[in-house]
């Protein structure tokens, strides 16, 4: 992409959004189209303030900024009339003129499920949405969220550790990280997932930018999984799009007494799907193609209480399966018995209830099966 490319051009017109982006491009057809057209065309779709800025130069700053960025490694303007521009997104009622995106932008055409929830989640919470995301990420989903503290930054982590990766969709500039503790997670997402934004580079966090991401953490998504939400959550905006959008909604109950499950109940009351396991987002979804997680294969049933190990042929010893008696066990057992810590154990026991070994029984137990 160069300094003359019209998309560009069109990515760097302050003042005119997508959706006047949108209509100039179904009225004249192309960016150059549009960039060639008369004031007086151009003022049937524009205000006159948008007219001037279009109709004017590029800010030179600004553009050399771009196209710096747009030099590095990974870093694209992805736009739609690019033949990689995911089809999903074309569905949705406002899909966004251009992507700029930085990581493996191939994400975007993988099936995808939305993981989204509190940014002041429970441990509880963050243990659920990182184990879902992990098992969900290696039956071959790929995990979308938005980058936020708490519950998004589980979802990510959960799907960068699994086959399908992670997309983050944000509401600033991709040269800005907000929040910005999260800025290790970012770099790992740009180094083996994505990130993407609408909004241009230097684009501040405002807080009218959030719920235009995330009707496209939705849009991107066959369906989106609800983990915790107060009842005014943001969350809950994502999955009334998502609705919309005709996309599946999932939700996983808690407690009566805990303000955030309040939003997940009044979603399971509105019609969302109560999902106890990963595996019932995948039945819902008559999910079939199954990515072989790392250090298990399925050509052949392994022995009780074994995982085949890979590099020497031979059935290692499962400490998760020896630790299940044949009695229900609560997580707290399993994590005293087998030394793991509650994450990691989380995430093993929702790959072998995939896998039809265990059974996850009502009270956070689980149980061998023989």
């Amino acid at each position: 992409m160069n300094a003359r490319d019209p998309w560009l051009h069109l990515a760097l017109v302050p003042g005119v959004g997508n959706t006047s982006l949108i209509r100039l491009l179904t009225a004249f057809g192309s960016p150059e189209a549009v960039l060639s057209s008369s004031r007086h065309a151009l003022a049937a779709h524009l205000t006159p303030a948008q007219c001037d800025a279009l109709l004017a130069e590029p800010d030179a700053a600004q553009l050399d900024a771009a196209l710096a960025w747009l030099d590095q490694p990974d870093n694209s303007l992805m736009t739609l009339a690019d033949a990689d521009y995911p089809k999903i997104l074309l569905e949705i009622p406002d899909p966004p003129a251009m992507l700029y995106c930085k990581g493996r932008r191939a994400l975007l055409n993988q099936p995808a499920l939305g993981i989204v929830g509190s940014r002041n989640a429970t441990p509880q919470g963050v243990r659920d949405a990182e184990a879902f995301a992990h098992a969900l990420s290696d039956a071959g989903l790929t995990i979308v969220s938005g980058l936020a503290l708490g519950i998004d930054a589980a979802a990510h982590r959960g799907g960068l550790a699994g086959a399908g990766s992670s997309v983050a969709v944000i509401g600033t500039g991709l040269d800005r990280i907000y929040p910005a503790r999260n800025k290790a997670l970012a770099h790992q997402l740009a180094e083996t997932g994505l990130i993407v934004s609408e909004f241009a580079l230097g684009t501040p966090p405002l807080p009218g930018h959030f719920p235009r991401r995330n009707r496209l953490i939705s849009g991107l998504s066959r369906g989106v999984l609800v983990v915790e939400a107060a009842p005014d959550s943001g969350s809950l905006i994502t999955a009334r799009v998502a609705t919309e959008q005709g996309r599946e909604v999932f939700a996983i109950p808690g407690s009566i007494h805990s303000p955030l499950a309040r939003g997940c109940h009044a979603l399971i009351k509105q019609g969302a799907k109560l999902v106890e396991s990963a595996a019932d987002i995948l039945d819902e979804l008559a999910w079939q193609q199954r990515l072989t997680p790392p250090g298990l294969r399925h050509d052949r049933p392994p022995s009780e209480g074994r995982a085949e190990d890979p590099a020497s042929g031979h059935a290692a010893a499962d400490p998760v399966l020896d630790a299940l008696d044949g009695a229900p066990t609560t997580l707290d057992t399993l994590a005293q018995r087998t030394g793991l810590t509650l994450d990691a154990l989380s995430a093993k026991l929702l790959t072998l209830e995939l896998d039809g070994r265990i059974a996850s029984l009502p009270g956070g137990r689980y149980q061998k099966i023989h």
